[in-house]
C-alpha cells in the first residue's frame, strides 16, 4: 500500500474509531504515532530511534507553547462560575413578563435568554440543561407544542459557541494562525443575525398556528406592583417618570404615603428615579460611544496619517539647488508658463495646507482614512432621532408595571449585559488582547455571582475542576489533531487530496459550497471539535488557491457548525435536553423540533455568502483589510 493511500486509511479510520466511543483525543494520538511509526521506520535504526517520537514531544511543546489557548481556561471558568452561580432563573423571569404580550412569549423569552446566557457562558451543555429546566416544563404546561419548545432550548443553546467570546473561534483561531479579534468580530455580526432568524421563524410559526402557542393566562401575565409604588402612582399620577421626578423634586406627599404601615423612604424615590433612567443613560451612553469611536477617537490617527505623509513628500522634493538647475535648463516658454503657484493662507495651519496640496492627496491617504464618510453623519443622527422617539413612547407608556418590569430587567440583566459588553469591547476596539479580555471576564463572573450570593465553595470548586477537565481535554485535542495532521501530511495524503480537487477545476463557489457541505455532512456523526481539528486543517491550504478570505470561509464554518449539535444521531443538544425532559418526551419529537433549525442555518449561511459585508464589514472597518 502507498504513502498517500495509508493518508486516506487513516483518515478513515479516525471517523470509525470516533464513532465507536473512543477519545477523540488519544484516537488522534494513536493513529498518528502507529502510522507515523511506519512512515518513519528504518530498518537500520533501533525501534527507540524512530523520528515518531520526536515528532509528538515537538507537537505537544508547541500545544503547551501556543498563547493562543492560554484564553481558552479562562472564558471557561467564566462560563463554569456563571453556570454554577445560578443567575439564569431571575433573568428568565423578568424577560418572559418583558415580551408577554407578544406571540409565543415563553419561546422568545428562551431564545433571548439562550442567545444571552450563550454570549456569557460559551457552553452548549450548560446552557441547554439550564433552560430545559427552567423553561422546558413551563412551555408544556402551557399548551406549547412539543417541537417548539424542544427546538427553540437545542437550537438557542448552541448559539453559544458562535457568538464571541466562543472557544470554537479561538480553537480555530489556533488551528488556522488566524487572529483571534479579527475572527471575533467577523462572528459578530453573523451570530446575532442566525437568532434573528431564529426569532422570526418562532413568531412566524406562532402567528400562522396559534394553537402551538397558547396565550398564557392573565394570572401568569400580571406583574407584581409594589404596594408603595401603585399609592405614590395614585398620588402624582400614572405615568412613572414624571411622577418619580415630581416626587424626587417635592418629596412631601410621597414620605407621607404609608404602604402596608412602612413610610416611604426618600432614598427609594431617588433610586426607583435612577432606574426609571436607565434606557435614557444606555441610549445616550451607545450613540455618545459611537461618536467618540468614529469621530473623536480616529482625528489623531488621521492627523498623524497626513504629517507623514507630508514629511515623506517634503523629503522626496528637489532641493532649491536643484529646482533653480532645471529652471534655467527648461525650455523660455516652459518656465515661463509654470510660474503661476498655488495661493496659500499664511494663517491657515501647515496640516491642513497639506491636506489641501493635491500632490500630497496623491501620495497621503485616501479621503476615506482622512475621517468617517459623510453618509455616517446623516444616519448617526436619524439614530439618535430614532432613539428619542422610542424613548418618548416608552417613557410616556410606562406606568406602575411596565416600571416593575423594567426594574427586573435591571436587576437581573444589565450586570451581565455589562460584564459581556465590557469583555466583548476590550477586545474588539484593541484595548486588552483576548487573554486578558478572558481574565477580566472570569474575575466579572466571580464579582457577580458573589454579589448574587449564589456562589459558595463547594460549587467554586466544581466550576474549578470543570474548568480544568475541559481545558485539558481542548489541549490534547491540540496535541493530537498537531500530531495527526504532519502524519498525514507526511504520508502524502494532504497532496493526494489537494491534487484531488483542483483537478476537479472548481470555480471559487463551487470549491466553497463543496467545502462547506462535506463540513455539514461531517456534522452530522461528528462534533464541532473533531471538525476542527482534523478535517478544517486540510481545506485550509486550499483557501488561497481559490482566492477565498479566510476569516470569511471561517466564520461560514462557525455558523455550519451549529448543525453539529442539532443533527442526529450524535445531535448532543437532543440528549442534553431529554436528560431533564418528562418522561413523555421522546427523542424523536426533540429531533422533529430541530430540524427546521438546521434549515435556517443553511439560509443563513447563503446569506452570509451572497453579503459578505455582514461578516467582515466589522472586521476591515475596525482593523483595516
Amino acid at each position: 500500500m502507498s504513502d498517500p493511500a495509508l493518508g486516506l486509511l487513516m483518515l478513515g479510520l479516525i471517523v470509525i474509531v470516533i464513532l465507536m466511543g473512543f477519545p477523540t483525543a488519544f484516537t488522534l494520538m494513536g493513529l498518528g504515532m502507529f502510522f507515523g511509526y511506519f512512515a518513519f521506520y528504518d530498518p537500520a535504526q533501533s525501534w527507540a530511534d524512530n523520528r515518531i517520537f520526536d515528532l509528538m514531544v515537538q507537537r505537544t511543546y508547541g500545544a503547551m507553547t501556543n498563547d493562543v489557548l492560554i484564553s481558552i481556561p479562562l472564558f471557561v471558568l467564566m462560563g463554569y462560575v456563571m453556570e454554577r452561580g445560578a443567575l439564569v432563573d431571575k433573568m428568565f423571569y423578568s424577560i418572559q413578563l418583558a415580551f408577554r404580550r407578544m406571540p409565543a412569549s415563553l419561546a422568545v423569552a428562551t431564545l433571548i435568554v439562550c442567545t444571552f446566557w450563550g454570549i456569557a457562558s460559551g457552553l452548549v451543555g450548560a446552557v441547554v440543561v439550564l433552560m430545559g429546566v427552567i423553561a422546558f416544563k413551563p412551555m408544556l404546561k402551557a399548551g406549547y407544542d412539543v417541537r417548539l419548545a424542544s427546538g427553540v432550548i437545542t437550537a438557542g443553546g448552541t448559539l453559544g459557541i458562535l457568538i464571541p467570546p466562543s472557544v470554537m473561534i479561538i480553537v480555530y483561531a489556533a488551528v488556522a494562525g488566524q487572529s483571534v479579534v479579527k475572527l471575533y468580530a467577523a462572528a459578530m455580526f453573523p451570530g446575532f443575525f442566525l437568532a434573528f432568524l431564529y426569532l422570526v421563524y418562532i413568531m412566524g410559526w406562532a402567528l400562522v398556528n396559534p394553537k402551538i402557542a397558547p396565550k398564557l393566562p392573565e394570572s401568569e401575565t400580571q406583574v407584581p406592583v409594589r404596594p408603595w409604588i401603585a399609592r405614590l402612582q395614585q398620588a402624582y399620577g400614572r405615568r412613572m417618570l414624571p411622577t418619580l421626578l415630581t416626587a424626587s423634586v417635592s418629596p412631601g406627599r410621597a414620605l407621607a404615603i404609608e404602604a402596608d404601615g412602612t413610610r416611604v423612604r426618600y432614598a427609594n424615590v431617588l433610586t426607583s428615579l435612577s432606574l426609571a433612567l436607565v434606557p435614557l443613560v444606555l441610549a445616550g451612553g451607545t450613540m455618545w460611544a459611537t461618536w467618540w469611536y468614529v469621530v473623536i477617537h480616529q482625528q489623531p490617527e488621521v492627523l498623524s496619517q497626513v504629517e507623514i505623509s507630508a514629511s515623506q513628500r517634503q523629503q522626496a522634493a528637489p532641493t532649491p539647488e536643484v529646482r533653480a538647475a532645471s529652471e534655467e535648463e527648461m525650455p523660455q516658454e516652459l518656465g515661463a508658463a509654470d510660474q503661476t503657484e498655488r495661493p496659500t493662507n499664511d494663517n491657515e495651519p501647515e496640516v491642513l495646507q497639506q491636506m489641501g496640496d493635491p500632490e500630497l492627496q496623491k501620495s497621503g491617504p485616501s479621503q476615506a482614512e482622512l475621517g468617517p464618510p459623510p453618509q455616517f453623519y446623516t444616519w448617526f443622527w436619524i439614530a439618535c432621532a430614532g432613539f428619542a422617539l422610542l424613548l418618548l413612547y416608552y417613557y410616556w407608556r410606562m406606568e406602575a408595571e411596565q416600571f416593575e418590569v423594567l426594574r427586573l430587567l435591571v436587576s437581573s440583566v444589565m450586570p451581565l449585559g455589562i460584564l459581556t459588553v465590557v469583555v466583548l469591547a476590550v477586545i474588539l476596539l484593541g484595548i486588552t488582547t483576548a487573554t486578558e479580555s478572558a481574565a477580566v471576564g472570569a474575575a466579572g463572573a466571580f464579582l457577580l455571582a458573589f454579589q448574587a450570593r449564589t456562589l459558595d465553595w463547594k460549587r467554586t470548586k466544581e466550576a474549578v475542576f470543570l474548568t480544568a477537565k475541559t481545558t485539558s481535554m481542548v489541549c490534547w485535542l491540540f496535541v493530537g489533531s498537531a500530531l495527526f495532521s504532519a502524519v498525514f501530511a507526511l504520508l502524502g495524503g494532504q497532496a493526494l487530496l489537494e491534487q484531488w480537487v483542483l483537478s476537479l477545476n472548481l470555480t471559487p463557489v463551487q470549491f466553497m459550497i463543496l467545502s462547506q457541505a462535506i463540513i455539514f455532512l461531517l456534522g452530522w456523526p461528528l462534533e464541532w471539535t473533531e471538525i476542527i481539528v482534523i478535517f478544517v486543517p486540510i481545506f485550509l491550504p486550499m483557501l488561497k488557491h481559490f482566492n477565498i478570505d479566510p476569516v470569511l470561509w471561517g466564520t461560514l464554518v462557525f455558523v455550519n457548525l451549529q448543525a453539529a449539535f442539532l443533527s442526529p444521531p450524535v445531535a448532543m443538544s437532543a440528549f442534553y435536553l431529554k436528560g431533564v425532559s418528562p418522561p413523555h418526551v421522546t427523542l424523536n419529537q426533540i429531533f422533529a423540533g430541530m430540524m427546521p433549525y438546521m434549515l435556517i442555518v443553511i439560509v443563513c449561511m447563503v446569506i452570509m455568502y451572497l453579503w459578505p459585508g455582514l461578516t467582515l464589514w466589522l472586521p476591515n472597518y475596525l482593523y483595516g483589510n
